[in-house]
Protein backbone atom coordinates (compact mmCIF):
# COMPACT_ATOMS: atom_id res chain seq x y z
CA UNK A 1 0.00 0.00 0.00
CA UNK A 2 1.34 3.42 -1.00
CA UNK A 3 0.38 6.50 1.04
CA UNK A 4 0.26 9.57 -1.17
CA UNK A 5 0.85 13.19 -0.24
CA UNK A 6 -2.87 13.93 -0.44
CA UNK A 7 -3.65 11.28 2.15
CA UNK A 8 -0.87 12.64 4.37
CA UNK A 9 -2.55 16.03 4.19
CA UNK A 10 -5.89 14.56 5.30
CA UNK A 11 -4.20 12.59 8.05
CA UNK A 12 -2.56 15.76 9.32
CA UNK A 13 -5.86 17.60 9.10
CA UNK A 14 -7.54 14.82 11.13
CA UNK A 15 -4.89 15.14 13.84
CA UNK A 16 -5.36 18.91 13.95
CA UNK A 17 -9.14 18.51 14.29
CA UNK A 18 -8.78 16.00 17.15
CA UNK A 19 -6.41 18.34 18.97
CA UNK A 20 -8.85 21.19 18.44
CA UNK A 21 -11.62 19.07 20.02
CA UNK A 22 -9.67 18.69 23.24
CA UNK A 23 -8.44 22.26 23.31
CA UNK A 24 -11.44 24.20 22.00
CA UNK A 25 -14.53 22.25 23.13
CA UNK A 26 -17.63 24.37 23.73
CA UNK A 27 -20.22 25.15 21.09
CA UNK A 28 -17.89 24.46 18.19
CA UNK A 29 -17.17 20.90 19.33
CA UNK A 30 -20.04 19.49 17.24
CA UNK A 31 -18.51 20.93 14.07
CA UNK A 32 -15.12 19.45 14.89
CA UNK A 33 -16.69 16.06 15.62
CA UNK A 34 -18.45 16.00 12.26
CA UNK A 35 -15.32 17.07 10.47
CA UNK A 36 -13.28 14.37 12.24
CA UNK A 37 -15.89 11.70 11.45
CA UNK A 38 -15.97 12.78 7.80
CA UNK A 39 -12.20 12.70 7.39
CA UNK A 40 -11.95 9.38 9.21
CA UNK A 41 -14.64 7.77 7.07
CA UNK A 42 -13.00 9.13 3.92
CA UNK A 43 -9.64 7.65 4.86
CA UNK A 44 -11.16 4.31 5.88
CA UNK A 45 -13.22 4.11 2.67
CA UNK A 46 -10.19 4.93 0.52
CA UNK A 47 -8.03 2.41 2.36
CA UNK A 48 -10.53 -0.44 1.97
CA UNK A 49 -11.16 0.41 -1.70
CA UNK A 50 -7.43 0.46 -2.48
CA UNK A 51 -6.78 -2.84 -0.71
CA UNK A 52 -9.38 -4.64 -2.86
CA UNK A 53 -9.19 -2.89 -6.22
CA UNK A 54 -6.51 -5.13 -7.81
CA UNK A 55 -7.41 -8.46 -6.23
CA UNK A 56 -9.28 -9.81 -9.25
CA UNK A 57 -7.45 -8.08 -12.11
CA UNK A 58 -5.63 -10.16 -14.74
CA UNK A 59 -3.08 -9.16 -17.38
CA UNK A 60 -2.45 -11.16 -20.56
CA UNK A 61 0.16 -10.30 -23.17
CA UNK A 62 -0.11 -11.70 -26.70
CA UNK A 63 2.30 -11.52 -29.65
CA UNK A 64 2.02 -12.97 -33.13
CA UNK A 65 5.55 -14.34 -32.99
CA UNK A 66 8.40 -14.53 -30.51
CA UNK A 67 11.18 -14.51 -33.15
CA UNK A 68 12.05 -11.25 -34.86
CA UNK A 69 15.12 -9.62 -36.37
CA UNK A 70 16.83 -6.38 -35.53
CA UNK A 71 15.12 -3.55 -37.39
CA UNK A 72 11.68 -5.15 -37.43
CA UNK A 73 8.67 -3.87 -35.49
CA UNK A 74 7.47 -5.99 -32.60
CA UNK A 75 3.74 -5.72 -31.93
CA UNK A 76 2.24 -6.84 -28.63
CA UNK A 77 -1.34 -6.80 -27.38
CA UNK A 78 -2.12 -6.15 -23.70
CA UNK A 79 -5.42 -7.43 -22.29
CA UNK A 80 -6.61 -6.13 -18.91
CA UNK A 81 -9.53 -8.07 -17.40
CA UNK A 82 -11.43 -7.10 -14.24
CA UNK A 83 -13.00 -10.27 -12.85
CA UNK A 84 -14.18 -8.61 -9.65
CA UNK A 85 -17.27 -6.52 -8.91
CA UNK A 86 -15.43 -3.40 -7.78
CA UNK A 87 -15.13 -0.72 -10.42
CA UNK A 88 -11.59 0.40 -11.27
CA UNK A 89 -11.59 4.18 -11.57
CA UNK A 90 -8.03 4.45 -12.81
CA UNK A 91 -5.34 1.91 -13.64
CA UNK A 92 -1.72 2.44 -14.65
CA UNK A 93 -0.01 -0.34 -16.64
CA UNK A 94 3.78 -0.36 -16.49
CA UNK A 95 5.86 -2.60 -18.74
CA UNK A 96 9.15 -3.40 -16.97
CA UNK A 97 10.59 -5.51 -19.78
CA UNK A 98 14.36 -5.04 -20.36
CA UNK A 99 13.78 -4.89 -24.12
CA UNK A 100 15.25 -1.54 -25.31
CA UNK A 101 12.47 0.88 -26.16
CA UNK A 102 9.79 -1.37 -24.66
CA UNK A 103 9.54 0.18 -21.19
CA UNK A 104 6.39 2.32 -21.07
CA UNK A 105 3.43 3.35 -18.95
CA UNK A 106 -0.23 3.48 -20.01
CA UNK A 107 -3.17 4.78 -17.93
CA UNK A 108 -6.69 3.35 -18.33
CA UNK A 109 -9.91 4.54 -16.73
CA UNK A 110 -13.39 3.27 -15.85
CA UNK A 111 -13.04 -0.52 -16.00
CA UNK A 112 -16.20 -1.99 -14.54
CA UNK A 113 -16.68 -5.40 -13.01
CA UNK A 114 -16.41 -8.15 -15.60
CA UNK A 115 -15.16 -5.72 -18.26
CA UNK A 116 -12.05 -6.02 -20.38
CA UNK A 117 -9.73 -3.44 -21.95
CA UNK A 118 -6.92 -3.90 -24.40
CA UNK A 119 -4.30 -1.83 -26.19
CA UNK A 120 -1.46 -2.51 -28.64
CA UNK A 121 2.17 -1.47 -28.32
CA UNK A 122 4.76 -1.35 -31.12
CA UNK A 123 8.49 -1.39 -30.57
CA UNK A 124 11.32 -1.13 -33.08
CA UNK A 125 13.76 -3.88 -32.15
CA UNK A 126 17.19 -2.40 -31.60
CA UNK A 127 19.25 -5.09 -29.91
CA UNK A 128 19.74 -8.81 -30.58
CA UNK A 129 19.37 -11.33 -27.81
CA UNK A 130 16.64 -12.82 -25.61
CA UNK A 131 14.37 -10.46 -23.69
CA UNK A 132 11.62 -11.49 -21.24
CA UNK A 133 8.25 -9.89 -21.93
CA UNK A 134 7.75 -8.57 -18.44
CA UNK A 135 7.33 -8.18 -15.61
CA UNK A 136 4.14 -6.13 -15.86
CA UNK A 137 3.15 -3.88 -12.98
CA UNK A 138 -0.37 -2.59 -12.29
CA UNK A 139 -0.88 0.51 -10.13
CA UNK A 140 -4.31 1.65 -8.94
CA UNK A 141 -6.03 3.20 -5.96
CA UNK A 142 -9.13 4.87 -4.60
CA UNK A 143 -11.20 7.45 -6.50
CA UNK A 144 -9.76 10.32 -4.42
CA UNK A 145 -6.13 9.46 -5.03
CA UNK A 146 -5.30 9.14 -1.33
CA UNK A 147 -3.78 5.65 -1.48
CA UNK A 148 -2.30 3.48 -4.20
CA UNK A 149 -1.42 -0.19 -4.49
CA UNK A 150 0.74 -2.21 -6.85
CA UNK A 151 0.56 -5.70 -8.25
CA UNK A 152 3.31 -7.26 -10.34
CA UNK A 153 2.89 -10.06 -12.88
CA UNK A 154 6.08 -11.98 -13.79
CA UNK A 155 7.21 -12.50 -17.36
CA UNK A 156 5.68 -15.61 -18.91
CA UNK A 157 7.38 -15.59 -22.33
CA UNK A 158 10.67 -14.52 -23.91
CA UNK A 159 11.26 -12.66 -27.16
CA UNK A 160 14.23 -13.76 -29.28
CA UNK A 161 15.71 -10.97 -31.40
CA UNK A 162 17.89 -12.34 -34.20
CA UNK A 163 20.74 -10.33 -35.76
CA UNK A 164 20.25 -7.91 -38.61
CA UNK A 165 21.09 -9.29 -42.06
CA UNK A 166 20.66 -8.38 -45.72
CA UNK A 167 20.00 -10.34 -48.89
CA UNK A 168 23.13 -10.33 -51.03
CA UNK A 169 23.06 -11.27 -54.71
CA UNK A 170 26.67 -12.37 -55.24
CA UNK A 171 29.61 -13.56 -53.22
CA UNK A 172 32.82 -15.47 -54.09
CA UNK A 173 32.10 -19.11 -54.92
CA UNK A 174 33.92 -21.75 -52.85
CA UNK A 175 36.87 -23.10 -54.83
CA UNK A 176 36.33 -26.57 -53.38
CA UNK A 177 33.41 -27.32 -55.68
CA UNK A 178 34.00 -30.55 -57.60
CA UNK A 179 31.38 -30.90 -60.36
CA UNK A 180 30.81 -34.56 -61.27
CA UNK A 181 33.21 -35.78 -58.59
CA UNK A 182 32.85 -38.76 -56.31
CA UNK A 183 31.24 -38.64 -52.92
CA UNK A 184 33.40 -37.74 -49.95
CA UNK A 185 34.07 -40.70 -47.69
CA UNK A 186 32.47 -39.05 -44.66
CA UNK A 187 29.18 -39.88 -42.98
CA UNK A 188 26.45 -37.27 -43.23
CA UNK A 189 23.32 -36.75 -41.14
CA UNK A 190 21.57 -35.39 -44.24
CA UNK A 191 19.93 -37.25 -47.11
CA UNK A 192 22.26 -37.12 -50.14
CA UNK A 193 22.30 -39.04 -53.44
CA UNK A 194 25.21 -41.10 -52.12
CA UNK A 195 24.17 -44.07 -49.94
CA UNK A 196 26.96 -45.49 -47.78
CA UNK A 197 25.26 -48.47 -46.15
CA UNK A 198 22.93 -49.37 -43.33
CA UNK A 199 23.20 -49.47 -39.56
CA UNK A 200 20.99 -50.32 -36.62
CA UNK A 201 18.19 -47.89 -35.77
CA UNK A 202 18.87 -45.44 -32.95
CA UNK A 203 16.29 -43.33 -31.07
CA UNK A 204 15.78 -40.09 -32.94
CA UNK A 205 16.47 -41.43 -36.45
CA UNK A 206 13.80 -40.35 -38.99
CA UNK A 207 11.39 -43.12 -39.89
CA UNK A 208 11.72 -42.39 -43.61
CA UNK A 209 15.34 -43.62 -43.50
CA UNK A 210 14.40 -47.15 -42.42
CA UNK A 211 15.58 -49.74 -44.92
CA UNK A 212 12.83 -52.36 -44.79
CA UNK A 213 14.62 -55.13 -46.69
CA UNK A 214 17.57 -54.99 -44.31
CA UNK A 215 15.14 -54.76 -41.39
CA UNK A 216 13.43 -57.97 -42.49
CA UNK A 217 16.76 -59.73 -43.07
CA UNK A 218 18.29 -58.76 -39.71
CA UNK A 219 14.94 -58.90 -37.82
CA UNK A 220 15.58 -55.49 -36.27
CA UNK A 221 15.17 -51.94 -37.48
CA UNK A 222 17.93 -50.79 -39.84
CA UNK A 223 18.39 -47.29 -41.29
CA UNK A 224 20.27 -46.00 -44.33
CA UNK A 225 23.46 -43.95 -44.03
CA UNK A 226 24.66 -41.41 -46.55
CA UNK A 227 27.98 -39.87 -47.56
CA UNK A 228 28.58 -36.21 -48.23
CA UNK A 229 28.37 -35.03 -51.79
CA UNK A 230 31.41 -33.46 -53.51
CA UNK A 231 30.82 -29.89 -52.35
CA UNK A 232 33.25 -28.23 -49.99
CA UNK A 233 31.96 -26.85 -46.73
CA UNK A 234 31.94 -23.17 -45.82
CA UNK A 235 33.08 -22.09 -42.38
CA UNK A 236 32.55 -18.69 -40.81
CA UNK A 237 35.22 -17.58 -38.32
CA UNK A 238 33.86 -14.65 -36.30
CA UNK A 239 36.45 -12.73 -34.29
CA UNK A 240 34.94 -11.91 -30.87
CA UNK A 241 38.14 -10.87 -29.10
CA UNK A 242 37.49 -7.87 -26.88
CA UNK A 243 40.63 -6.06 -28.08
CA UNK A 244 39.53 -6.22 -31.73
CA UNK A 245 36.26 -4.30 -31.48
CA UNK A 246 35.17 -0.84 -30.43
CA UNK A 247 31.79 0.70 -29.72
CA UNK A 248 31.06 4.41 -29.55
CA UNK A 249 27.40 4.64 -28.57
CA UNK A 250 24.66 2.48 -27.12
CA UNK A 251 21.80 3.74 -29.26
CA UNK A 252 20.58 2.97 -32.77
CA UNK A 253 19.53 5.62 -35.22
CA UNK A 254 16.46 4.85 -37.32
CA UNK A 255 15.48 6.32 -40.64
CA UNK A 256 11.83 7.22 -40.63
CA UNK A 257 9.25 8.60 -38.23
CA UNK A 258 8.67 6.35 -35.21
CA UNK A 259 5.14 7.72 -34.83
CA UNK A 260 4.17 5.96 -38.06
CA UNK A 261 6.14 2.76 -37.56
CA UNK A 262 3.03 0.63 -38.03
CA UNK A 263 2.41 2.13 -41.47
CA UNK A 264 5.85 1.82 -43.03
CA UNK A 265 8.85 -0.47 -42.97
CA UNK A 266 11.78 1.37 -41.49
CA UNK A 267 15.37 0.75 -42.44
CA UNK A 268 17.42 -0.03 -39.37
CA UNK A 269 20.89 1.44 -39.21
CA UNK A 270 23.39 -0.68 -37.34
CA UNK A 271 24.74 0.87 -34.13
CA UNK A 272 28.25 2.33 -34.16
CA UNK A 273 29.80 -0.94 -32.99
CA UNK A 274 32.29 -2.89 -35.06
CA UNK A 275 31.07 -6.17 -33.58
CA UNK A 276 27.45 -5.50 -34.62
CA UNK A 277 28.64 -4.92 -38.18
CA UNK A 278 30.65 -8.16 -37.99
CA UNK A 279 27.66 -10.15 -36.71
CA UNK A 280 25.39 -8.73 -39.41
CA UNK A 281 27.94 -9.64 -42.09
CA UNK A 282 28.29 -13.16 -40.67
CA UNK A 283 24.54 -13.70 -40.73
CA UNK A 284 24.20 -12.32 -44.27
CA UNK A 285 27.02 -14.43 -45.72
CA UNK A 286 25.80 -17.54 -43.90
CA UNK A 287 22.31 -17.05 -45.31
CA UNK A 288 23.74 -16.58 -48.82
CA UNK A 289 25.68 -19.84 -48.82
CA UNK A 290 22.88 -21.85 -47.19
CA UNK A 291 20.38 -20.60 -49.77
CA UNK A 292 22.76 -21.89 -52.46
CA UNK A 293 22.88 -25.37 -50.99
CA UNK A 294 26.18 -25.14 -49.14
CA UNK A 295 27.00 -26.71 -45.78
CA UNK A 296 27.87 -23.83 -43.45
CA UNK A 297 29.54 -23.96 -40.02
CA UNK A 298 30.40 -21.27 -37.49
CA UNK A 299 33.26 -20.89 -35.01
CA UNK A 300 33.42 -18.01 -32.55
CA UNK A 301 35.62 -17.55 -29.47
CA UNK A 302 33.48 -15.33 -27.28
CA UNK A 303 33.50 -15.83 -23.52
CA UNK A 304 33.75 -19.51 -24.41
CA UNK A 305 34.55 -21.26 -27.67
CA UNK A 306 31.35 -21.96 -29.62
CA UNK A 307 31.32 -24.19 -32.69
CA UNK A 308 28.32 -24.95 -34.90
CA UNK A 309 29.02 -28.00 -37.12
CA UNK A 310 28.58 -27.50 -40.85
CA UNK A 311 25.17 -28.51 -42.19
CA UNK A 312 22.72 -27.46 -44.90
CA UNK A 313 19.15 -26.21 -45.01
CA UNK A 314 16.86 -23.69 -43.38
CA UNK A 315 17.19 -25.42 -40.04
CA UNK A 316 20.92 -24.70 -40.09
CA UNK A 317 20.14 -21.04 -40.79
CA UNK A 318 17.93 -20.95 -37.70
CA UNK A 319 20.73 -22.45 -35.61
CA UNK A 320 23.21 -19.97 -37.03
CA UNK A 321 21.03 -16.95 -36.28
CA UNK A 322 20.22 -18.18 -32.79
CA UNK A 323 23.89 -18.62 -32.03
CA UNK A 324 24.72 -15.16 -33.37
CA UNK A 325 21.92 -13.63 -31.29
CA UNK A 326 23.86 -14.26 -28.08
CA UNK A 327 27.55 -13.85 -28.90
CA UNK A 328 29.28 -10.83 -27.39
CA UNK A 329 32.74 -9.30 -27.99
CA UNK A 330 34.12 -10.41 -24.64
CA UNK A 331 36.50 -13.15 -25.73
CA UNK A 332 40.19 -13.39 -24.90
CA UNK A 333 41.29 -15.68 -27.73
CA UNK A 334 42.65 -13.61 -30.67
CA UNK A 335 41.84 -14.35 -34.28
CA UNK A 336 45.12 -16.20 -34.94
CA UNK A 337 44.44 -18.48 -31.98
CA UNK A 338 40.93 -19.21 -33.26
CA UNK A 339 42.28 -20.10 -36.71
CA UNK A 340 45.03 -22.33 -35.33
CA UNK A 341 42.54 -24.08 -33.05
CA UNK A 342 39.86 -24.82 -35.64
CA UNK A 343 41.69 -25.03 -38.99
CA UNK A 344 43.21 -28.41 -38.15
CA UNK A 345 39.70 -29.93 -38.10
CA UNK A 346 38.84 -28.76 -41.64
CA UNK A 347 39.45 -30.76 -44.80
CA UNK A 348 41.40 -29.36 -47.72
CA UNK A 349 39.47 -27.13 -50.05
CA UNK A 350 37.16 -25.79 -47.35
CA UNK A 351 36.23 -22.14 -47.75
CA UNK A 352 36.82 -20.10 -44.58
CA UNK A 353 35.23 -16.66 -44.31
CA UNK A 354 37.07 -14.64 -41.65
CA UNK A 355 35.13 -11.73 -40.14
CA UNK A 356 37.13 -9.39 -37.92
CA UNK A 357 37.68 -5.75 -36.97
CA UNK A 358 41.37 -6.11 -36.13
CA UNK A 359 43.79 -4.36 -38.46
CA UNK A 360 47.05 -5.67 -37.06
CA UNK A 361 49.62 -8.00 -38.59
CA UNK A 362 47.92 -10.90 -36.80
CA UNK A 363 45.08 -10.94 -39.34
CA UNK A 364 47.54 -11.39 -42.20
CA UNK A 365 49.20 -14.24 -40.29
CA UNK A 366 45.80 -15.89 -39.82
CA UNK A 367 45.12 -15.69 -43.57
CA UNK A 368 48.57 -17.13 -44.35
CA UNK A 369 47.90 -19.96 -41.87
CA UNK A 370 44.70 -20.86 -43.74
CA UNK A 371 46.51 -20.83 -47.08
CA UNK A 372 49.28 -23.01 -45.68
CA UNK A 373 46.69 -25.61 -44.69
CA UNK A 374 45.32 -25.63 -48.27
CA UNK A 375 42.13 -23.84 -47.28
CA UNK A 376 40.42 -21.03 -49.22
CA UNK A 377 40.15 -17.89 -47.07
CA UNK A 378 37.90 -14.89 -47.66
CA UNK A 379 38.45 -11.83 -45.45
CA UNK A 380 35.73 -9.45 -44.26
CA UNK A 381 37.27 -6.67 -42.20
CA UNK A 382 35.40 -3.90 -40.39
CA UNK A 383 37.31 -0.63 -40.72
CA UNK A 384 37.82 0.57 -37.14
CA UNK A 385 39.09 3.94 -38.32
CA UNK A 386 35.61 4.79 -39.63
CA UNK A 387 34.36 4.28 -36.05
CA UNK A 388 36.98 6.61 -34.65
CA UNK A 389 39.36 3.81 -33.70
CA UNK A 390 43.13 3.65 -34.08
CA UNK A 391 45.17 2.03 -36.81
CA UNK A 392 45.20 1.94 -40.59
CA UNK A 393 43.47 -0.76 -42.61
CA UNK A 394 45.17 -0.03 -45.94
CA UNK A 395 48.45 -1.95 -45.29
CA UNK A 396 46.51 -5.01 -44.12
CA UNK A 397 44.22 -4.92 -47.12
CA UNK A 398 47.11 -4.61 -49.57
CA UNK A 399 49.02 -7.45 -47.91
CA UNK A 400 46.04 -9.82 -48.02
CA UNK A 401 45.17 -8.87 -51.58
CA UNK A 402 48.74 -9.66 -52.61
CA UNK A 403 48.06 -13.24 -51.49
CA UNK A 404 45.13 -13.47 -53.93
CA UNK A 405 42.52 -13.51 -51.17
CA UNK A 406 39.22 -11.61 -51.68
CA UNK A 407 38.86 -8.74 -49.20
CA UNK A 408 35.64 -7.01 -48.18
CA UNK A 409 35.69 -3.77 -46.20
CA UNK A 410 32.79 -2.62 -44.02
CA UNK A 411 32.65 1.00 -42.91
CA UNK A 412 30.42 2.86 -40.53
CA UNK A 413 27.07 4.00 -41.99
CA UNK A 414 27.78 2.37 -45.38
CA UNK A 415 25.23 0.06 -46.95
CA UNK A 416 25.96 -3.49 -45.83
CA UNK A 417 24.58 -5.12 -48.97
CA UNK A 418 26.75 -2.99 -51.26
CA UNK A 419 29.85 -3.64 -49.17
CA UNK A 420 29.37 -7.42 -49.26
CA UNK A 421 28.81 -7.48 -53.02
CA UNK A 422 32.00 -5.60 -53.90
CA UNK A 423 35.48 -6.82 -53.07
CA UNK A 424 39.08 -6.82 -54.21
CA UNK A 425 40.48 -8.69 -56.04
CA UNK A 426 37.61 -9.63 -58.33
CA UNK A 427 35.94 -12.94 -57.65
CA UNK A 428 33.25 -15.07 -59.14
CA UNK A 429 29.90 -15.35 -57.38
CA UNK A 430 27.69 -18.35 -57.10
Amino acid sequence: MIVRRTSLFFLGLLVVVIIALFVGGGATARIYFRLAYGIGLLLAFSWIWTSRVLRHVEVNRHARSLRYQVGQTFEERFEIRNRGRLRIIWLEVRDLSPLPGKNFSRVLSEIGGGEERFFVTRTILRRRGAFPLGPTMLVSGDPFGLFATRREFPAARTLLVLPYMVEIASFPAPLGRLPGGRALQRRSTEVTPYAAGVREYLPGDPLNRIHWRSTARHERLMVKEFEQDPYADVWLFLDACMTAHISREDTIALRGQPFWIWMQRLEAVLPPSTFEYAVAATASVGQYYLRHGRAVGLACASQSLSVLPAERGERQLDKLLEMLAFVQPNGRLPLLGLVQTQASFLVRGTTVVVITAANEWEVALAVEELLRRDLNPILIVVDRTSFGGPGDIIPLREQVQALGVPVFTLRKDEDLRTALESHLPGGQGL
